[in-house]
């Protein structure tokens, strides 16, 4: 699998959980991928180094494990061939989804409240999320190196347009609910709205809807009421 391979396979589900309310960019989302995994998906589904950590199964993670050799950076020595323990998913989704569950904790706050991918990794650095002292830099090359942005503009975008849809939307509404009941009856059915009183076919004279204040002046001028 070649990277751009790699990306349009996980760009797609980091785009649609930032559109579901995830806190990761998607931008960092993939990079983070990219950089944890080099560019290949593990059988195991778990594309963002997440370990067993208190070992709680979630909504996303049943429990399942598996162990494999990693590194760490400890007070500036860094330590190569380190046997961990991390959590194995179903899909890469699952993986993705009860990470978002982990960056819900007080721990992270800065990463959800980050209001930019670079301003999000350098929290995700500070918050622990790896011991690497080079890791922010490192997503914001990968970002770069591989023009992630797009895909934050790809969520804007789409954010943008639902934003537009629903105010029109707000708008119609709106317009039905003031044509579903008016508060007074128009001038123009005064008459219609009398005479349909004084024959006891309306008990209520306001709060009609348009439509029903058209009817009775049709009717009225039919000679019918």
């Amino acid at each position: 699998m070649t990277k751009d391979e790699f990306i349009g396979l996980i760009a797609p589900i980091a785009v649609k959980l930032r559109l579901e309310g995830s806190p990761l960019f998607a931008s960092v989302r993939i990079a983070q991928a990219l950089l944890e995994t080099g560019g290949t998906v593990n059988p195991w589904n778990n594309l963002v180094g997440y370990k067993v950590g208190s070992g709680q199964p979630t909504a996303y993670w049943s429990g399942q494990r598996v162990s494999s050799n990693t590194w760490e950076v400890v007070q500036g020595q860094t330590y190569t061939n380190i046997r961990g323990d991390f959590r194995a998913y179903d899909s890469i989704e699952d993986g993705f989804r009860d990470q978002d569950l982990l960056f819900q904790t007080a721990r992270y706050a800065k990463v959800r409240s980050a209001a930019t991918p670079g301003e999000q990794t350098q929290a995700l650095l500070a918050a622990g999320y790896a011991t690497d002292p080079a890791y922010a830099a490192k997503l914001d090359a990968v970002i770069g190196n591989y023009g992630l942005q797009r895909y934050d503009e790809e969520v804007d975008t789409v954010l943008e347009e639902l934003k537009a849809e629903i105010e029109s939307l707000r708008v119609k509404v709106a317009a039905l609910q003031h044509l579903a009941a008016l508060d007074t009856v128009p001038d123009w059915a005064a008459d219609a709205v009398k005479a349909a009183t004084a024959a006891g076919l309306v008990d209520t004279p306001a709060g009609g809807s348009y439509d029903f204040y058209r009817l009775l002046t049709v009717l009225h001028r039919k000679g019918m009421i």
